[in-house]
């Protein structure tokens, strides 16, 4: 089963992969649906189950939801019009996405939450439905927003087991796990970058896959500088202030003093991971690496080596991207990036597992101490919870980003300190993670019914 770093690394609005971006992309699949039915829709309804439904108003999963229904989509989003769309749709409860004729939603009525029993394929379920103007249902569909942007209708959740992802693929290095992928890069004479490129030629030229890469970057760093410079209070109620933006002043302020203390890096780190995540609390345009919770360890990471890490180089980008999406790809293969699935070692320990590979191999590791570098930082993320407070991608998922960012380079500096043997290998921490994440309780897999959620005052 092959996972470009396009898929890894996806264009979207905040505040969650899974939340906001999966029902707005199954809004817009559902649409397509539509346009190929031969029948005539008039009425749309919608109920959401699971982690889509206990925290989906906090995660903006109706606004969402209306706007995929519209017609909107994560990759080509746009503030004013969506608003717009909100708005016409608060007042007409009509929605009139293209190709198609005016439809009936009324969120009030055709949005339901529904906090019984999640759907049997995935904690993040939701089931679409078209109705004629007698009132009969012509089309409907179950969708599973499984994380990172990733949707599957229920036939295709279905079709995903072992025998399907052991097919043949049609990429020369179609590995699955860590372990084929170091035998193929030691086979083959290659880095774990130069393998995921050769496949990702497969489907695109050299050209596109450069400017794919080089515009992901683009978006991160954009969203990072952006958060830099913005302050004020978060939208949801918790009134969350942003942080990121005095603290770079503070840290700007201190440049070239002789007193600094060295650990003062630590506080450059999370300021960059903290400014990604705070623009995406504030529904800003982000990557998803590999999530939206989790977007601000892998730019963080790269910001600081281009910051502040003798010799690097915005012409390597590339490489980090290609290899930390390798271990995204065999971590959401072999286990999950789903929060709502495994708590949040899938989500920021994946993406730390992510930043510290890209970071080694960008820092000269062998493929040895790149897989080293995932381990120890997937490793020492390992059973934590997904608890936001109020159902909001703020607290603690903003400032546990920084601590994420901060882990994936110490990770990266010890094992490229050894010669790349270690004790736990990163498969056997991955199936780990998938392991604590199935015998995790559902009030710690971003349900907000268990954790900081409960103990925290949330209004």
């Amino acid at each position: 089963m092959f996972l470009s770093v396009f898929d890894i690394f996806k264009v979207g609005v905040g505040p969650s992969s899974s939340h906001t971006m999966g029902p707005m992309v199954a809004g817009g699949r559902f649409l397509d649906m539509l346009r190929a039915s031969p029948f005539h829709p008039r009425h749309l309804r919608v109920r959401l189950y699971g982690s889509l439904a206990f925290t989906g108003k906090g995660h903006a999963t109706d606004r969402a939801t209306i706007l995929g229904l519209a017609g909107f989509l994560p990759e080509s989003y746009e503030a004013e019009k969506a608003e717009a769309a909100l708005a016409a749709n608060r007042e007409t409860h009509m929605l009139t996405p293209p190709g198609l004729a005016p439809l009936q939603f009324d969120p009030e009525h055709d949005l339901i939450f529904d906090y019984g029993h999640p759907l049997p394929g995935h904690a993040n379920g939701m089931v679409i439905e078209a109705r004629d103007a007698e009132g009969d249902v012509i089309l409907r569909e179950t969708f599973y927003s499984i994380g990172g942007g990733f949707v599957l209708t229920e036939a295709e959740h279905a079709a995903v087991d072992d025998k399907a992802l052991a097919a043949p693929s049609p990429v020369p290095y179609p590995f699955r796990t860590a372990d084929e992928m170091l035998s193929m890069a030691h086979a083959a004479g290659l880095t774990i970058a130069q393998m995921k490129r050769r496949n990702e030629r497969r489907y695109r030229s050299d050209e596109e896959i450069e400017a794919g890469l080089a515009r992901v970057w683009q978006v991160m760093n954009d969203c990072l500088t952006r958060g830099l410079e913005t302050d004020g209070v978060l939208p949801g109620g918790l009134k969350v202030k942003r942080r990121a933006k005095a603290i770079h002043l503070a840290l700007e302020s201190e440049r070239g003093l002789n007193m600094v203390a060295p650990h003062t890096i630590n506080d450059w780190i999370s300021c960059y991971a903290m400014a990604v995540n705070e623009e995406n609390a504030a529904g800003g345009q982000v990557v998803t690496a590999p999530t939206n919770g989790a977007a601000g360890v892998v730019p963080a990471v790269i910001r600081y080596w281009l910051d502040h890490v003798p010799g690097a180089s915005t012409s390597r980008v590339g490489d980090f991207l290609l290899t930390a999406s390798a271990i995204g790809g065999i971590i959401k293969t072999n286990a999950s990036i789903s929060g709502a699935e495994c708590g949040c070692q899938a989500e920021v320990g994946s993406a730390a597992a992510m930043a510290s590979a890209g970071l080694a191999a960008v820092l000269g590791g062998t493929p040895e101490q790149i897989e080293n570098a995932a381990e120890i930082a997937l490793e020492h993320h390992l059973g934590m919870t997904c608890d936001p407070v109020k159902g909001l991608v703020q607290v603690p998922c903003i400032e546990r980003n920084g601590l994420g960012a901060i882990k994936a380079i110490s990770a990266a500096s010890l094992a490229l300190r050894g010669d790349g043997t270690h004790f736990v290998p990163l498969d056997a921490a991955i199936e780990t993670m998938r392991q604590t994440g199935r015998d995790m309780h559902e009030h710690y897999k971003e349900t907000s019914l268990g954790g900081l959620a409960v103990n925290v005052p949330n209004c």
